[in-house]
């Protein structure tokens, strides 16, 4: 298993465990050392791991409003615990992390692949779903930014020409 998909693994596993109890405030640093002892003692690269988890709960009310958004048939709560932390895992990623370390298309895989692997039979499509319905928005909210830009560039041409 490569180190980052490994390292994804026991950030969603950490999740996973600091919902279901609750996320209470400092514990998810706890369990994620003890997964680390446990899952990953040869795992190199744990300064992603804290990195995701970090930037997962430093994020979580702003990444559960773009799911409940995404996916306004399933209520936050409803959807399956699993499903719910890889979604954050993901659109952590895809939102707020090194897109240049991480390209958002490789976000939305390794989530899917984790959905996959601990999730259900359709978690797989449901992740894919969401992060794809995020992604799409994000693709069409800079392109009509960029639009903007180039029309404020023609603009300001136009005045210093004329």
């Amino acid at each position: 298993m490569a180190s980052r998909h490994l390292a994804r693994s026991i950030a969603m596993q950490s999740l996973f465990e600091w919902d279901f109890n609750g996320r209470q405030p400092g514990e998810l640093e706890n369990i994620s050392q003890r997964n680390f002892e446990e899952f990953a003692q040869g795992l190199k690269d744990t300064d992603f791991v804290t990195e995701l988890l970090n930037g997962v709960s430093k994020n979580l009310e702003k990444i559960d409003q773009i799911i409940a958004a995404a996916a306004p048939q399933w209520p936050i709560e409803q959807i399956g615990i699993v499903d719910r932390n890889v979604l954050r895992l993901g659109l952590y990623e895809l939102l707020f992390g090194n897109k240049e370390a991480v390209p958002p298309k490789v976000a939305i895989n390794e989530a899917i692949e984790l959905g996959k692997a601990f999730g259900e039979e359709s978690s797989g499509r449901f992740i894919n779903g969401v992060l794809g319905t995020v992604y799409k928005q994000m693709k069409a909210e800079s392109g009509e930014e960029e639009a903007q830009e180039e029309v404020t560039e023609e603009k300001e041409d136009e005045q210093d020409n004329g």
